[in-house]
């Protein structure tokens, strides 16, 4: 009886540390979150949508209804590859359940045999254990083949219909550029993308074994407990679960705000790799510590609440998952064997109910551990919440993007707005598509958040008819170019221009692709497309050789050689593979955006003498004297909203030089 006394004395203490614990942890919890949410209205509004509310993560009507949305493009038809792997992997998990039955009956009559002494049962049993072997291992590997594979499908699937919205057209530039509702596009489409099919697929999984466990254990230990077993059981996986998602709810929204704090962190760094020559000639290693340092601790102090909030919720999940779920199982268990009157046992002997004690036993282990898995798959579905929100997010900006509608990323400098800049609605202007002709017609030039320019900007440019772009910084040269180029939308008025492909820009720091010396010259053609225009690899050295690059080819040896050409080619060279691509791809039009201010004179003359004897007319902007004498118009603006549109004569020309 001491001893009795002492084990009930430590129970009972270890009980009340237990309840002291789930209240300390959940006040905490409580504590958390609440300083959490405070302190974010004072960060930046990273999870703000497009009305300016915060995003809600939970498990509930929204949520079901984005991951419907989701899974249609995840799934799109009936019959496709990714239902055929799910079917795999429901009868995969089918066929586990019935070997972990057979299992449970077998090993119970292992142990029996050798409680009972029976050699030949013994060997019998083990036997077919051996033998069963290579079928279980079969349906186990199989199980992680169809998971490992469908994961891989819904990635591939859901990242073609993303690249399909983000690359269409100029989404990609509008959404860095015009619209602030996505700041990490690039972690969206790797990590979270990966990480919300990976959160699908394990959820499927999660869910379906636990269910067909919970059935068959269930349709088993009726004939042994009756109907009031599997009753208890599920009222107490209903509340538990209620329980459970209550308290996990802030889970969606935290780990929402984790990947934003990881993109920010990933986005600073890659920044200093970008402007990592610029910023050593200004000596900013100590700011750019301070800027990294800064965004580093943001994200370490969310992760450090992110644990505590795991910490405290894992000590919840095990105590109501799996504890007293095992409590619950032990005295369902325990009601028919201590009932002297239960049917079953009247005539039975003491090694039957042996045999059924284990086998029931086991049983219900493995279906609490099912009805544990059930209630903690509220937990990967409230994680899932959150990836499902950043993604249709993410759906959702590329979809008004590519019908035209963005949010404006800057709020106008200008106190006072007048009526005419009022009219100014995106998109509002009207683009009419011609050969040889660039016509504006009283079309106002305004950046994205509404700022004009120029008010009324009229002038036409025939085939033929260069024209040097001139005036101060900010005065809206680069703003031209970008409405004429479809990057910035017409506010009002009407443009003439001829389509894309006749068009091109030469920026003063040219792009150089990933490939090929040959992939420089024709980008954005592929091989493919060069054959298709029957422009043979003789042409294409004349190009170099117009720009005074023919050494390039005969240094490297071939047109096919891989290098990084970013670092293998000088300013200079840039520039004039820049000019080479603009021979290839013959635009009648082309924008010379101080795209010459890396070569000397004398290549440049030649260069503007060719682009006029190939029949290319020229928009350029620069700032060199010299080449006055190759243009017949000049545009200049102020920078006060007035421009001049006049022909150049050799008393402009004079005084330009």
């Amino acid at each position: 009886m001491a001893v009795i006394s002492k084990y009930l004395t430590a129970k009972n203490s270890y009980l009340a540390a237990g309840v002291i614990l789930v209240f300390f942890f959940l006040n905490r919890r409580r504590r958390s979150v609440e300083l959490y949410g405070k302190k974010n209205n004072a960060e930046q509004p990273l999870n703000n949508n497009k009305n300016g509310k915060k995003v809600q993560t939970a498990v509930d009507k929204v949520f079901f209804t984005q991951l419907l949305h989701i899974v249609k493009i995840l799934i799109p038809k009936m019959f496709c590859k990714e239902s055929g792997y799910l079917l795999l992997v429901a009868a995969m998990l089918l066929a586990r359940t019935y070997c972990d039955l057979w299992m449970i009956h077998n090993g119970t009559m292992i142990e029996s045999a050798i409680i009972g002494r029976s050699a030949k049962d013994f060997k019998k049993y083990l036997f077919g254990f051996i033998t069963t072997m290579p079928f279980m291992s079969l349906i186990n590997n199989s199980l992680k083949l169809g998971l490992n594979e469908l994961k891989l499908l819904f990635r591939a699937r859901l990242s073609a219909h993303l690249y399909d919205e983000y690359l269409k057209d100029y989404t990609y530039y509008k959404m860095g550029n015009l619209d602030n509702r996505i700041a990490n596009a690039d972690q969206l489409l790797t990590q979270d993308v990966e990480k919300f099919c990976s959160c699908v697929v394990d959820l499927y999984s999660n869910l379906t074994k636990p269910l067909l466990d919970i059935g068959l254990y269930i349709f088993k230990l009726s004939t042994a407990m009756g109907t009031w077993g599997p009753i208890s059981l599920m009222i107490y996986l209903v509340v538990s679960g209620l329980l459970l998602t209550k308290l996990r709810r802030p889970i969606g929204r935290m780990t929402m705000m984790e990947q934003r704090y990881e993109g920010e962190y990933r986005y600073i760094n890659s920044r200093l790799i970008s402007n990592s020559e610029e910023i050593a000639f200004y000596n900013g290693n100590v700011r750019e510590k301070k800027t990294i340092l800064s965004v580093f601790n943001k994200l370490v102090n969310h992760l450090q609440r992110f644990l505590f909030f795991r910490f405290s919720m894992g000590f919840t999940d095990s105590i109501i998952t799996k504890y007293i779920a095992m409590v619950v199982g032990y005295l369902l268990l325990s009601r028919p064997f201590l009932n002297q009157l239960h049917p079953r046992y009247l005539q039975s002997s003491h090694a039957e109910m042996l045999e059924d004690y284990y086998q029931n036993g086991r049983m219900m282990l493995r279906m609490s551990q099912a009805l544990g898995r059930v209630v903690l798959a509220g937990r990967e579905m409230t994680r899932l919440s959150g990836y499902t929100a950043r993604i249709t997010e993410l759906i959702t900006v590329l979809k008004e993007l590519n019908s035209g509608k963005y949010k404006r990323t800057m709020v106008s400098n200008h106190e006072k707005v007048d009526s005419k800049q009022i009219n100014h609605v995106p998109g509002n202007g009207e683009v009419i598509y011609a050969d040889n002709i660039i016509k504006f017609e009283h079309a106002p030039l305004a950046t994205p958040n509404g700022d004009i320019l120029i008010p009324d900007l009229t002038f036409e440019v025939t085939s033929g008819t260069n024209v040097l772009v001139c005036g101060p910084n900010g005065c809206g040269k680069s703003s031209l170019f970008r409405v004429l180029g479809g990057l910035w939308p017409l506010t009002g008025g009407r443009l003439t221009k001829p389509d894309k492909g006749k068009l091109f820009y030469v920026p003063q720091r040219p792009y150089l692709t990933l490939g090929t010396l040959r992939d420089q010259v024709i980008y954005p053609d592929t091989p493919s497309d060069q054959q298709r225009k029957g422009i043979s690899d003789l042409v294409l050295k004349e190009y170099l050789e117009n720009v005074q690059l023919g050494h390039i080819l005969d240094r490297e040896g071939s047109w096919d050689v891989v290098q990084d050409w970013m670092d293998v080619l000088s300013g200079g060279e840039k520039q004039r593979i820049a000019m080479a691509r603009l021979f290839y791809h013959k635009p009648q039009f082309a924008i010379l955006d101080e795209c010459t201010s890396a070569v000397s004179v004398d290549v440049e003359d030649f260069i503007y003498s060719h682009c006029r004897t190939v029949g290319i007319t020229l928009f350029t902007v620069s700032h060199r004297k010299s080449l006055w004498k190759h243009h017949k118009y000049y545009l200049h603006m102020d920078g006060r909203g007035h421009y001049e549109f006049k022909p150049i004569t050799k008393d402009t020309v004079a005084f330009g030089s």
